[in-house]
């Protein structure tokens, strides 16, 4: 019978023998050997700081201001929310005119990160396709048309957000949400 944390049958090395990879092998009062893994913490290294949020916004490219959503999501949290603002406005200077999605990871310390993603689908789809909105009943009325290679390109600018193994999964993706706002393929 093998315990969890026992050696496997066969290969129980000699008390006082450490093999490799930092383990330690001791002996047990019922005559079974155990290996423990001992972590020795490099003093240089920074300890991790502790995570207490992650808050997801949709905000205009450059245009972030502590006026709601922004303002509320994160003063809850006790961000500085001027300080994040002005990052977000410096990052995404350059895409004026878009939805530019957020991850925001907030510490113990009220410290901050964000990660930018990619704009929402439905966006870049309104964009290819020249509409102002997709359709109230996109089973019945449909509002526009995208071709292959317009759904490709999204698809491509849109992968590392998608949940896709390859570029013919997320041109399906894409296609489909293109369906779903009464937009057609082909």
């Amino acid at each position: 019978m093998r315990t969890r944390g026992a050696l496997p049958q066969g290969s129980e090395p000699q008390r006082g023998n450490k093999p490799a990879g930092g383990a330690r092998v001791t002996g047990n009062s019922d005559g079974k050997t155990r290996r423990s893994l001992t972590i020795v913490k490099d003093p240089k290294m920074a300890p991790k700081k502790k995570v207490i949020g992650l808050i997801k916004l949709q905000i205009q490219a450059g245009s972030a201001n502590p006026a709601p959503p922004i303002g509320p999501a994160l003063s809850q949290h006790g961000v500085n929310i001027m300080e994040f603002c002005k990052a977000y406005n410096a990052q995404t200077e350059s895409m004026r005119g878009s939805i530019v999605p957020v991850e925001i990871t907030v510490y113990e310390d009220h410290s901050f990160d964000f990660v930018l993603k990619t704009s929402p689908a439905s966006e870049m789809i309104r964009k290819a396709a020249g509409i102002q909105k997709g359709s109230g009943t996109p089973n019945t009325v449909k509002v526009a048309n995208l071709t292959w290679d317009q759904v490709a390109k999204i698809a491509e600018e849109k992968m590392k957000d998608l949940n896709a193994n390859d570029i013919e999964a997320a041109k399906k993706i894409i296609a489909g949400t293109a369906r779903s706002m009464g937009v057609t393929v082909g």
